[in-house]
């Protein structure tokens, strides 16, 4: 394997889920000479992720926060700094999400999610640029196709997400000639277990469209911190239809019954397989 990452200090958020994009991301910079900080609320599984990278011969290490605090990303961004010497690379991908109508969601879980999912990610890239300036680094922000479509039952984490991709694309022309690579990886459904721990209330439109595997996602991360691209979607074709459904909210409401009928049966068979 190509060792793109040597010597460079990593840190990657949302990292806790075995399963997840974040150590899916972890494991790949470590594999490719990386020393990676991942960062989460689970600290027991922020070790699991840790030991198995130690275990396959990578650097990596820890840090349990919940980002949700303006104290916590400044701590989170000095202590990785101190800890590793510097900072190289960010990827910001922890999320969470509230589904359900608006008026059936706790206003507290909204804001969570806006806190979580836009506020931490902006606070912590604004927090890291003075470290990734001097070294000339990268950060990729994981948003979502959910970010490119609004979907009904989850349009706090659609707004999170739109808010994700468009501070990224103004902050480009801000860094523009300083060397810094600024990018927006947005995944449309993931097979892990975010998407998973309650299907009941995914709707069944996102399963309409094909899933892809942490791996998948993390490898178009790893490729953005190398070259900078403005966005990339995966899979390109969901994105597509996303953007024409957005344009024309039309033609999405008189598809939209169709979509949902194959993303129910496509959820059946997901859950099949999985033992569900």
């Amino acid at each position: 394997m190509a060792r793109r990452f040597d010597g460079k200090s990593a840190l990657v958020t949302g990292a806790s889920l075995p399963d997840g994009i974040g150590a899916a991301c972890a494991r790949q910079l470590a594999a490719e000479g990386a020393r990676v900080t991942v960062a989460a609320r689970d600290a027991d599984g922020l070790e699991a992720v840790v030991k198995e990278i130690r275990e396959a011969g990578g650097d990596a290490g820890a840090r349990a926060t919940d980002l949700r605090t303006p104290e916590a990303c400044e701590a989170l961004i000095a202590e990785t700094v101190l800890a590793q010497e510097g900072l190289d690379i960010l990827v910001n991908n922890a999320g969470m999400n509230a589904r359900g109508p608006v008026c059936e969601v706790e206003a507290r879980d909204l804001a969570a999610v806006i806190q979580l999912n836009l506020v931490a990610p902006v606070m912590l890239t604004r927090l890291a640029l003075p470290h990734l300036r001097s070294r000339l680094g990268a950060v990729v922000q994981v948003a979502s196709i959910a970010g490119q479509i609004p979907l009904d039952g989850e349009a706090a984490y659609s707004a999170s997400k739109v808010g994700l991709r468009f501070f990224t694309f103004a902050l480009r022309e801000e860094l523009e000639g300083t060397g810094v690579r600024i990018s927006v990886v947005s995944p449309g459904p993931v097979d892990t277990s975010f998407i998973l721990q309650d299907p009941d209330h995914v709707p069944d439109l996102v399963f309409a469209q094909p899933m892809s595997s942490p791996a998948e996602v993390a490898e178009g991360i790893l490729a953005c911190l190398v070259d900078g691209r403005r966005e990339l979607s995966i899979p390109r074709r969901t994105s597509l239809l996303a953007r024409l459904g957005s344009a024309f909210p039309s033609l999405r409401h008189a598809i939209a019954p169709s979509m949902e009928r194959r993303g129910a049966a496509r959820k059946a068979a997901h859950l099949a397989r999985r033992g569900r």
